[in-house]
C-alpha cells in the first residue's frame, strides 16, 4: 500500500507523518499513570518517547515505577534501531495479570541510551493509562505500541492495510 494522505493538522497537534525514521528517542514533561487490576501500578513525570514515521509515540518510564509489578515474561524480538527487546508480564491489583504487555531494551543501540531502564506498556490490555492528564487510546492493530491523544494527526500505523507503510 502507497503511503497514505496525512490527516489535517489541527492548531495543537503535530503529524505522526513528521516524525522521522530511524526514529527519534526525546524527554518529555508529562506525567504517566498506568491503572491495571483496578489499581495504580506506575505514576511518574520520568518520561521519554521514541518518534517514528507513521506512529503514535511510543512512551517509556523507568523499571523502577512499576515497583514488583513486572516480571520478566517470555519471548525477546529486535528492533533494527533500538536493539534486543525483552518483555514483560504486567501484574495488577485483584491478581490480574497482562502477559507480554511491557518491553523494555536493556542494551539499546547508540542514540538510544535515554531508553535503558525504561519500560513501555501496551495500553490496550491495561485498564486505563493517563499522559499529561488524558486518558489514551492503544495505536491500531494490537501489534505495535504507541499511545494516541488528541494531540496527534494520523492515520497512523497498525490500520488495516497499514503493514507497507
Amino acid at each position: 500500500m502507497a503511503r497514505p494522505v496525512p490527516d489535517p493538522v489541527r492548531p495543537g497537534q503535530e503529524s505522526v507523518w513528521d516524525y522521522p525514521r530511524p526514529p527519534r528517542v526525546e524527554r518529555v514533561r508529562k506525567r504517566v499513570q498506568i491503572d491495571f487490576g483496578g489499581a495504580r501500578i506506575a505514576d511518574t513525570d520520568d518520561v521519554v518517547r521514541v518518534l517514528e514515521t507513521s506512529h503514535p509515540p511510543v512512551y517509556y518510564v523507568p523499571i523502577a515505577a512499576f515497583g514488583d509489578a513486572l516480571t520478566l515474561g517470555e519471548g525477546a524480538s529486535f528492533c533494527e534501531f533500538k536493539g534486543g527487546a525483552r518483555y514483560f508480564d504486567v501484574h495488577g491489583g485483584g491478581g490480574a495479570v497482562a502477559p507480554r504487555a511491557a518491553w523494555n531494551y536493556p542494551h539499546p543501540m547508540p542514540g538510544y541510551e535515554l531508553l535503558e531502564d525504561r519500560v513501555a506498556v501496551y495500553a490496550g490490555p491495561m485498564d486505563r493509562v493517563v499522559l499529561g492528564g488524558e486518558t489514551v487510546e492503544p495505536q491500531p492493530g494490537g501489534f505495535y505500541g504507541g499511545w494516541v491523544t488528541s494531540d496527534l494527526a494520523g492515520p497512523f500505523k497498525g490500520v488495516p492495510g497499514s503493514m507497507g507503510w
